[in-house]
């Protein structure tokens, strides 16, 4: 007899538990056709209708809520086993912007991983925002101002931005207090509004040009490399702000007590590893500055 495949299994049990396509994608990481269409092939193998299609949700037939229970026994019986094969080595998924990663964590990845030679620490670095449902993030870092509903948070840092530009280009320069007295050299933009935040109706001269990247990171780079003048979060720059790569032509002013900013989020309850994710939280915390109990 020729088994299912697992995939099918669990999109019929993420949909038997919701009684609803939508969220069980949701939960897979799936779309609700994907998911819709995993159970329709599920039903063509077993030759049984494992759900009845209501206008607002599911029902299980009488014949599928007896094999959902043993499915779910048996999806359990799997995840444990995978679970305890891979606590030989614990792996966390850290979510995070890809500036964030490339110019923050990948500079001090090394150091993390000399203090835990036992802990995988595996990167997602994207836009998209973790929703800890079936995506196998455990820790997230976002940009925004909390709450954010149904998970844990710390914050680390406000967004304070900053014009910088390479020396080679800005000389003797020193920091402006008005961004629109900002040298005529080219502006190189992002995936951000970080340029028409600061500078709201106002605009630079007209003999200055644009070049435009999609991530901060490449700005960042670009300016480096001499090409004009970026516009980001400090943060992302402390590195080279310190060592003289970059100057600063302008810091936007202080925020006050504005909790916008970079925030580590995670579920409240770890499904896996919480001490391996507690390990990567203390450590997050102490690099910039904080302590926070477990």
């Amino acid at each position: 007899m020729r088994h299912p495949s697992l995939n099918k299994l669990r999109a019929f049990d993420a949909a038997a538990r919701h009684l609803n396509f939508r969220l069980a994608a949701e939960e897979l990481n799936l779309t609700q056709g994907a998911v819709a269409q995993q159970v329709r092939a599920l039903e063509d193998e077993l030759g049984v209708q494992l759900f009845d299609r209501l206008p607002r949700g599911l029902a299980l037939t009488g014949p599928a809520e007896g094999f959902h229970a043993q499915v779910r026994r048996g999806l359990d019986e799997i995840d444990r086993a995978i679970i305890d094969i891979s606590q030989q080595v614990p792996r966390i998924t850290l979510s995070l912007p890809p500036s964030f990663a490339a110019q923050w964590l990948v500079p001090r990845l090394p150091g993390f991983l000399d203090k835990n030679p036992g802990l995988d620490l595996a990167t997602l670095a994207t836009e998209r925002l973790a929703t800890f449902k079936g995506d196998g993030v455990d820790l997230a870092i976002r940009i925004g101002t909390p709450p954010f509903p149904g998970l844990k948070s710390h914050f680390l840092a406000p967004i304070r931005l900053v014009a910088v530009a390479s020396p080679m280009l800005t000389g003797n320069w020193k920091t402006i207090e008005n961004i629109q007295d900002m040298p005529h050299l080219r502006i190189l933009l992002d995936s951000h509004t970080s340029w028409e935040e600061v500078l709201g109706t106002e605009l630079l001269p007209e003999d200055v040009t644009y070049l435009s990247f999609s991530h901060s990171s490449l700005a960042i780079n670009a300016a480096l490399e001499g090409q004009g003048i970026a516009l980001v979060p400090e943060l992302l720059v402390q590195r080279q702000l310190t060592n003289g790569a970059l100057t600063c032509l302008w810091r936007q002013p202080d925020q006050g007590t504005s909790t916008r900013g970079y925030h580590l989020v995670y579920p409240e309850n770890p499904v896996r590893f919480g001490e391996a994710r507690q390990k990567v939280i203390d450590w997050i915390c102490r690099e910039f500055g904080k302590d926070w109990p477990a």
